[in-house]
C-alpha cells in the first residue's frame, strides 16, 4: 500500500474529485468494495489510497466488468512496483488479461447478433418500402394491372438478395 500523505476527504469532496455521485460511492461501500475511515460523528473519510481503488472500480466498469468481477479482481493480489506504487501480480494480470479476452469474444458475438438483426431489419424496411409504393400508386389511381410487373420485380429482386446473403 502506498503511504497517505493528504488528509482523509469526506463523501461529497470524494464524490466530486472522482466525477461520481456520493450514492456510488456509498453501494461500493455496501459492496465491500472499499472500506473508508470513520470521523468522530462516524462521517466517512476517504484516503487516497480509497480513491486511487474508486478509480480502479470505475475504470473496470467502463470496461465492462460486472461489480462482482470488480470484486473477485480487487482480492487479488497486489505487490509494490520499485516505484513504491501497487500493481497487480503476474498471475492477477494473467487472470484480468483472461477475463478481458472472454469479454471481446462476447462483444463479437453480440456485434455479429447485431449485424445479422441489422440485416433483416434493412429487408424488412425495403419490402415495406416496396409496399407503401405500391399503395401510394394506387391510391394515386394507378390499375393494378399496370402494376403487376413492379410488384413481381420487387418480389424477385427481395429474394435474390435474401438468397445471395446468407446468415
Amino acid at each position: 500500500m502506498s503511504v497517505d500523505t493528504a488528509a482523509p476527504i469526506p463523501i461529497r469532496q470524494a464524490a466530486q474529485r472522482l466525477g461520481t455521485t456520493a450514492r456510488t460511492l456509498k453501494y461500493y461501500e455496501e459492496l465491500g468494495l472499499v472500506t473508508p475511515a470513520r470521523s468522530v460523528g462516524r462521517y466517512r473519510l476517504y484516503s487516497e489510497d480509497d480513491l486511487e481503488t474508486f478509480e480502479r472500480i470505475m475504470r473496470m466498469r467502463s470496461l465492462g466488468f460486472s461489480l462482482n468481477g470488480i470484486a473477485e479482481m480487487l482480492k487479488r493480489p497486489v505487490e509494490l512496483s520499485s516505484s513504491g506504487r501497487r500493481v497487480h501480480s503476474q498471475a492477477s494480470l494473467r487472470q484480468t488479461a483472461d477475463a478481458l479476452a472472454r469479454q471481446i469474444a462476447q462483444l463479437d458475438a453480440r456485434i455479429v447478433q447485431v449485424q445479422r438483426e441489422l440485416r433483416e431489419a434493412r429487408a424488412l424496411r425495403d419490402e415495406l418500402a416496396d409496399d407503401l409504393r405500391y399503395m401510394e400508386q394506387r391510391a394515386a389511381g394507378t390499375p393494378v394491372e399496370d402494376m403487376a410487373g413492379q410488384r413481381l420485380a420487387a418480389r424477385q429482386r427481395r429474394a435474390a438478395l435474401k438468397g445471395g446473403k446468407k446468415d
